[in-house]
């Protein structure tokens, strides 16, 4: 275990780099905090905020100069010892034109891997440019639903209760404040009450400091606002997936990205990769910066395809995807870091359904009701379909700027090609009511 600045750790992510100061807007105005500090130096040293100063003026940079080089350090983190490669199918479950036609769309969107999984094997496995089975495509939001199964990994070997416990059992400094009141489930729901994302675009504001502080973790912990009485709203807020790494650390004594590699990346037979480090010797990011193969986060869908079990050993607890895929009241489109079927919204994001920032286009419903899926930014979309046993994966860029990506389409292609006795298995999605 590293050794904490104090006796117990004082203790964002935004999905790309150069996105961080503009990715959902929350009406410009945030609400007053309650209860808990503000944006400061205080308590941080003057080498930690020299470095945050030279991190926020790369990231401003528009001369191209910001980006991986200009910002965190990156760590291995291994993964499955000799992991094998997924099965490719002999005698295919999706129609040739299908999978033919999700691979057009796929290429055409600038994608730079497609990976389609039927019930044990893969039925098609694709890669552009440069992209191999081997290279590390860097994850952005996909880290989000990782981070959720961590915590469950952490619940099945006993090191955190429950999913409604009280986050402030790890977080001491937030014993006896308002938002103490926050829950894990909050957490990893997006209904904690911390400030959502917004436009940040001082080198003061707390947004900032959450994700390019070389102590970004105790910023959070410290000083990161509550605006919200926890569970009372859904808002979009990176805080919420970066506080899971020192969560899981402070519960289990590990570190999270050895946690990751050990008890999430290694039992599910993926190949390892890399993370970006606040410092050296500091903290991983949980909410993005991952850098790991396309078939690695396929393997996580399987997982939850499977309900929690890998090879024969249970990873998860009983009920823990189904709490995962269930949606608050607060919006009935999300998860714990997945996004879920629901009703029928021809445009919805990850913002909270009353702000219309970050919309994303479905062409028409899903066509099965248990669909569930991660979603990142630059529509890099794992689809899991429990009833089909189908998992897709589209890694990749923005679709050229003339093309609008509708997260509909690909996964809906191959569910009409499926055959017909895996087709009368699943669970239809229920069609709009006219208008």
């Amino acid at each position: 275990m590293r050794e904490w600045a104090h006796a117990e750790m004082r203790a964002l992510n935004f999905s790309v780099l150069a996105a961080a100061l503009v990715i959902l807007s929350a009406d410009g105005a945030a609400a007053q905090a309650v209860g808990h500090g503000e944006a400061g130096t205080q308590g941080y040293s003057e080498e930690d905020e020299a470095l945050y100063r030279k991190r926020f003026e790369a990231l401003t940079d528009r001369t191209g100069a910001s980006g991986l080089a200009a910002y965190d350090p990156l760590k291995d983190v291994p993964g499955a010892a000799a992991p094998a490669p997924l099965e490719m199918a002999k005698t295919p479950g999706i129609s040739a034109g299908a999978l033919e036609t999700a691979g057009e769309y796929a290429r055409a969107m600038n994608s730079t891997a497609m990976l389609i999984w039927l019930d044990g094997k893969l039925e098609a496995e694709s890669y552009f440019g440069d992209v191999t089975a081997g290279s590390l495509l860097m994850s952005r939001s996909l880290a989000k639903p990782l981070s959720v199964i961590a915590v469950g990994r952490a619940m099945q070997e006993g090191h955190i209760e429950s999913l409604d416990e009280p986050a402030a059992n790890y977080f001491h400094e937030w014993r006896d404040t308002p938002i103490s009141a926050i829950t894990i489930r909050h957490l990893l729901g997006m209904r904690s009450g911390l400030k959502p994302q917004a436009p940040a675009p001082g080198i003061g504001d707390i947004l900032n400091r959450a994700y390019l502080h070389p102590r970004h973790d105790e910023v959070i912990i410290n000083d990161y606002p509550l605006t919200d009485k926890p569970g009372s709203r859904y808002e979009y807020s990176n805080a919420n997936s970066e506080l899971v790494a020192p969560l899981v650390e402070r519960a289990t004594g590990v570190e999270y990205e050895d946690w990751v590699s050990q008890e999430v990346l290694a039992p599910i037979g993926a190949a390892g990769g890399q993370v970006w480090m606040n410092r050296e010797g500091g903290t991983a990011h949980a909410g993005c910066c991952w850098l790991l193969p396309a078939e690695s986060w396929l393997r996580m869908a399987i997982l939850l395809i499977n309900d929690g079990e890998m090879h024969g050993r249970r990873l998860l607890p009983e009920g823990y995807v189904r709490a995962m895929t269930t949606a608050a009241a607060q919006n009935p489109h999300a998860g714990l870091e997945v996004y879920v079927a629901g009703d029928y919204i021809e445009r919805r994001g990850a913002a909270n359904p009353d702000r219309d920032v970050g919309e994303t286009l479905h062409g028409e419903p899903y066509l099965v009701h248990d669909l569930f899926l991660f979603d990142g930014n630059s529509n890099q979309v794992i689809y899991i379909v429990p009833s089909a046993r189908l998992a897709a994966a589209r890694l990749g860029n923005r679709p050229p700027a003339d093309t609008e990506w509708d997260n509909a389409y690909l996964i809906n292609t191959l569910l009409r090609g499926l055959d017909d006795d895996i087709r009368a298995g699943l669970r239809p999605q229920p069609l709009p009511e006219p208008d």
